[in-house]
């Protein structure tokens, strides 16, 4: 007889949850159509449900029309990117990440006092666009051991800031190296991957040692949810990334005695209980549990004004 496991933490963090607040919020206060500068949070359901109300996403600030609304993702956006708003007389309505935001100061603080400043991020992605856009002629992004390994950074004061999504285990490695060679490399005092990150790659853990199977529910698009999959596999389990049931895939209905579920920091709860739901009607007398690892009690509440608007409307 199969087992589902069920992780927990797993699924939307608060800053998804913040984003999506402060979209609704703006629909309220504003009505359609406003725009938001890339996806508000890398999930494919989030998103249409939210252009099926009028919302539009957009990359470029060029492509939105002058004196309109525009969200700033979870994902933070740099300067230069407000810049071009401000130039359009764009009402912005932030929605970055306090997460986020957190590293982007250290960023501007960091490149004040004249650090030349080591950035462990995903190269291409929107967050590491965004913060090193603070400071670009003093950033220089580390992608992986390797380049670590090779970097070359100028003469003078060091420091290290991280993108908030990446696999915990794979920044220690990194790290591990920039400390080697830079002796001297200035840390932040808090770390720079969020909680929700952290909390989840830790529950895959605990997932993979009762679970034959582990699967991540999420997008492709997520970075958070492609490190949990990596997680489970670095754990030795075979681990696969899926979004909708009909991406089951018949062996995993019946080839593993006991299946573990998880999902990315920016999946809604709807789309784990659609591919549980799968799994039970395939295996009714399936058992189904919880493992709990750690309890998360964090919460980010949107602008006073933005509420009080809303309310008013």
């Amino acid at each position: 007889m199969q087992k589902i496991i069920l992780a927990a933490p797993r699924g939307f963090c608060a800053g998804v949850s913040y984003a999506i607040e402060v979209v609704d919020l703006a629909l309220r206060i504003h009505g359609p159509p406003i725009y938001v500068r890339h996806a508000i949070v890398h999930n494919e359901h989030v998103v249409r449900s939210f252009q099926q109300r009028g919302v539009v996403f957009v990359e470029q600030i060029a492509e939105i029309p002058e004196r309109s609304v525009v969200v700033f993702s979870a994902h933070g956006v740099s300067p230069d990117v407000r810049k071009q708003a401000e130039q359009r007389s764009l009402h912005v309505i932030d929605a970055t990440c306090p997460l986020v935001t957190k590293v982007h100061r250290e960023a501007v603080r960091y490149a004040s006092q004249n650090y030349h400043i080591l950035y462990i991020g995903h190269r291409g992605h929107v967050e590491a666009a965004g913060t090193m856009g603070e400071a670009p002629l003093q950033m220089t992004l580390v992608d992986n051991v390797r380049e670590a390994e090779s970097v070359s950074p100028p003469p003078g004061r060091l420091a290290v800031l991280t993108q908030t999504t990446l696999s915990v285990d794979e920044v220690e490695k990194i790290m591990s190296v920039l400390q080697r060679r830079f002796p001297h490399l200035e840390t932040p005092k808090k770390e720079d991957i969020c909680y929700a990150t952290t909390n989840r790659q830790l529950a895959v853990k605990r997932l993979a040692e009762q679970c034959d199977l582990i699967l991540v529910v999420g997008s492709k698009t997520s970075s958070n949810s492609n490190r949990l999959r990596e997680v489970a596999e670095a754990a030795g389990k075979p681990a696969f990334l899926l979004l909708e049931p009909a991406e089951i895939r018949a062996e995993w209905l019946s080839d593993y005695p006991v299946v573990g579920v998880t999902s990315g920091a920016s999946t809604p709860e709807e789309l784990v209980q659609n591919i549980v739901g799968a799994f039970l009607s395939a295996n009714p007398s399936a058992p189904l549990e919880v493992l709990t690892t750690v309890e998360e009690d964090v919460t980010f509440i949107p602008p006073r004004t933005l509420l009080t608007l809303a309310q008013a409307r």
